[in-house]
């Protein structure tokens, strides 16, 4: 079972099904979740998949710990999460925004990448362009809803 200890991916976005794996329950409950805690609002691409921010996937685990390890009740849970906010959460999100620089800025690196000409006989350069493509196209198809490598 995750807990507070379980390593998030370096990523910025997350869909439903990583983050059920990574918070140990299934899809539903974290559905259910976002109805009874306010601060869990997950983005949500064109074709209306969730994608949860680094910082729901954090709160997400909390609620889980608070909830199953705890045994606090959603109550309990909320005011706890509300006693426990930082001074510096000032209740401005933007995750739609955010999405859309994404998004362009995935466009604006295919761009560039294609007219980029890499050095020959450095493999490890190619092998980092490569994995920044990886992780570039990864955004994409988070964005436009669409499973990863296609």
């Amino acid at each position: 079972m995750p807990d507070q200890s379980t390593e998030l991916p370096d990523k910025l976005y997350f869909k439903i099904g990583e983050v059920a794996k990574l918070v140990g329950v299934k899809p539903y409950v974290l559905r259910y979740w976002e109805t009874e805690f306010p601060s869990i609002r997950p983005g949500k691409t064109r074709s209306q998949h969730r994608l949860y921010r680094r910082r729901d996937v954090e709160t997400l685990l909390e609620i889980r710990r608070l909830l199953h390890d705890e045994r606090y009740t959603i109550e309990g849970a909320k005011r706890r999460l509300r006693s426990g906010r930082s001074d510096d959460d000032n209740g401005i999100d933007l995750p739609a925004e955010a999405m859309v620089i994404a998004e362009e800025e995935v466009d604006e690196a295919e761009r560039s990448s294609a007219q980029m000409a890499l050095p020959l006989g450095d493999d490890r350069f190619r092998e980092t362009l490569c994995e920044v493509r990886r992780e570039l196209e990864e955004i994409r198809d988070l964005l436009s809803g669409d499973e990863p490598g296609h």
